[in-house]
């Protein structure tokens, strides 16, 4: 059992653990050297259901043979609809196997923006999850002239479909068999003949100020930085990851499927966004990469479960993270654990701090991650009280993921670490944007020359559009997005984020939108967690019939109010909040306000509720 002061078993690894040029050559290679080994994991009828190297390679082959066979060319583009299931690791690598380029399309994506993605990338197979996303390739299939075919995962409900064009991931399995059988070394073929500089996979941005674009990276630059990232923490064949965050996403994409393919690491499936906490209960994985909305959910269900315990529980938790903190605060500062205060923490885990680490389901973890928003310093440090080493890195889908990280070491939270050792890092004197460069940075936008142009300097550095500080030891920091620093009405610079984790560390508070630019003083956008909220109006008799109607109530509306006085009182006077207005609608993956990581679009939020923004400043 781990414990915060000894962290031996986390550690960087710098020589290479698996050869290959290439994504495909990289995972074939895993395929022959781990062989009967368990890879993949997934729920299937309520039976956790594995899936070995060899099975995942004969699964790979099959559907990379039945795309050869509808005359799927090297270079081609196939496309993935699809929530993150195991089926779209399988197409994924099918395709790179194919000699193809891979493009993920979120699935709560419109219609229209399908059109769009494919469209754009020229995609000639579609592959799709269920009945749910075949409606929406269906309808946009007639303006895609160069659609070739459409896979289904899941036929269910669609035995009677009569669609020429439409085909299930059985049937075209079925195809790959007889094609692999007639050309047994097609796929192999194919496979050698890709090469580092190729383009592999193509990953849209979230387009909030505009059409999305297609950032692509090739094989030499995913291969690269999934080695880069062993040098940060090392994982290995033993331990067990999730994989539930959207796989169109560099994050999941990288951090978890390629990166999982790399090291070993065993990868589990979700059932379903819905079921995520009660899968890492099931799984207990022994690392964990999240967002910090994630993050942010477990400390507020802790939160709740403890105020439904007895005066003694509360007591007790109450005392072991106290101690839990006081040798996080020992740890972080690089001082050594008196024997007594370690006898103290053990004591605590037994008696709290385990049931706790339990409830979330990360008993068995080794260390988390967190990345691609920022969190809060508080919320870092209740991790560390718990004895989780939780680790802050940065980067962006242009630089392949993680471009910093913060070493375990010399835990800083609020800080994303130092450069990574694959890539460089710099702040621009005037503007204090951070910019990259290494061999992990992209190598531009599909079909967008000019933007391509706009995102790099003079001396091909990388421009991130984040604004940061760098310390003595050269831990970078975050302050917030260029376009986000707010300069008020009297000429005060802002930087939103802080206040908006502040806010975000209560757990009635799901998200914040601080506004202010240009006005003569701070207001917020809240949306509220529904379920603590929720559960406060029961505590207290607050009468409510919707989530509409419980974002009205005064209660509710003074238990924000008193959120926000707390934090305030962390912030100069003209850097506090004002005035508040509660989203009444509960957003969710769908909700174009959300990005995929679920974070709220300030320019669209801004837009869509500028009515009560300038209520705010009216009265």
């Amino acid at each position: 059992m781990s414990n915060l002061w000894d962290l031996t078993h986390i550690q960087p690894r710098s020589g290479s653990v698996l050869d290959g040029d290439t994504i495909a050559a990289m995972f074939w290679n895993a395929v022959a050297q781990r062989g009967d080994k368990v890879w993949l994991r997934e729920k299937h009828l309520g039976i956790w259901r594995s899936w070995r190297w060899t099975q995942v390679g004969e699964a790979v082959r099959e559907i990379a043979g039945g795309l050869m066979s509808l005359g799927f060319a090297a270079g081609d583009t196939a496309s993935i609809l699809s929530n993150t299931v195991l089926e779209w690791v399988l197409a994924d690598l099918a395709v790179l196997s194919a000699g193809g380029v891979s493009n993920g399309v979120y699935p709560t994506d419109a219609a229209s923006q399908v059109h769009y993605l494919c469209e754009d990338s020229r995609t000639s197979v579609l592959f799709v999850e269920n009945d749910e996303q075949l409606d929406k390739a269906l309808e946009v299939r007639e303006r895609l002239p160069l659609l070739r075919k459409i896979v289904v995962f899941d036929m269910d409900g669609l035995r009677g479909l009569d669609e020429p064009d439409v085909i299930g991931l059985d049937a075209l399995r079925a195809l790959g068999r007889d094609y692999n059988a007639q050309h047994p070394d097609a796929v192999a073929q194919r496979v050698a003949a890709c090469r580092p500089e190729d383009l592999a996979i193509l990953v849209y941005t979230s387009g909030t100020t505009g059409k999305p674009k297609g950032a692509m990276h090739t094989h030499a630059g995913l291969t690269y930085t999934v080695r880069g990232f062993n040098t940060l923490i090392a994982r290995n064949e033993d331990d067990e990851g999730m994989c539930f965050l959207p796989l169109c996403h560099i994050a999941e994409r990288m951090g978890g499927e390629y990166f999982s393919l790399y090291t070993g690491a065993k990868l589990n499936f979700v059932e379903n966004p819905d079921t995520v906490p009660e899968n890492v209960r099931e799984i207990a994985p022994t690392v964990f990469t999240a967002v910090p909305r994630v993050w942010e959910k477990f400390y507020s269900g802790v939160m709740i479960a403890l105020k439904e315990g007895t005066r003694l529980q509360q007591a007790v938790y109450g005392w072991g993270i106290g101690v839990g903190h006081r040798i996080a605060e020992l740890v972080m500062a690089g001082q050594p654990v008196p024997a007594l205060l370690k006898a103290q923490f053990r004591l605590a885990r037994w008696l709290a701090l385990d049931n706790v680490r339990k409830l979330i389901g990360i008993h068995r973890a080794r260390f988390l991650v967190t990345g691609a928003a920022p969190i809060s310093p508080e919320l870092v440090k209740w991790y560390l009280a718990l004895g989780v080493p939780m680790l802050e890195v940065w980067g962006m889908t242009e630089t392949c993921g993680a471009s910093t990280g913060v070493p375990i070491d010399r835990i800083k939270p609020g800080s994303i670490g130092p450069a990574a050792s694959f890539n460089q890092l710099r702040l621009d004197p005037e503007t204090g944007e951070l910019q990259v460069k290494g061999a992990n940075v992209f190598a531009g936008y599909l079909n967008l020359p000019e933007k391509t142009a706009e995102t790099f300097t003079a001396d091909g550095w990388l421009r991130t559009g984040d604004v940061g500080t760098v310390d003595a030891d050269g831990f970078y920091r975050i302050t917030d997005r260029m376009k986000d620093i707010i300069i008020t009405a009297g000429g005060k610079n802002v930087t939103p984020s802080e206040l908006e984790n502040e806010l975000k560390f209560s757990p009635y508070v799901t998200d914040a939108v601080v506004i202010g630019d240009q006005r003569p003083y701070l207001v917020v956008i809240i949306m509220i967690d529904q379920e603590n909220v929720e559960k406060y109006a029961q505590d207290h008799d607050v009468p409510f019939s919707n989530y509409a109607s419980l974002t009205r109530a005064p209660e509710v509306q003074a238990l924000i109010q008193g959120v926000i006085d707390e934090v305030n009182t962390k912030f100069a006077r003209v850097e506090q909040i004002k005035k508040f207005f509660l989203l009444d609608t509960q957003l969710s993956a769908e909700d174009e306000e959300l990005t995929p990581t679920m974070k709220l679009k300030r320019q669209l939020v801004q837009t869509k509720y500028a009515p009560q923004i300038e209520a705010m400043y009216r009265t």
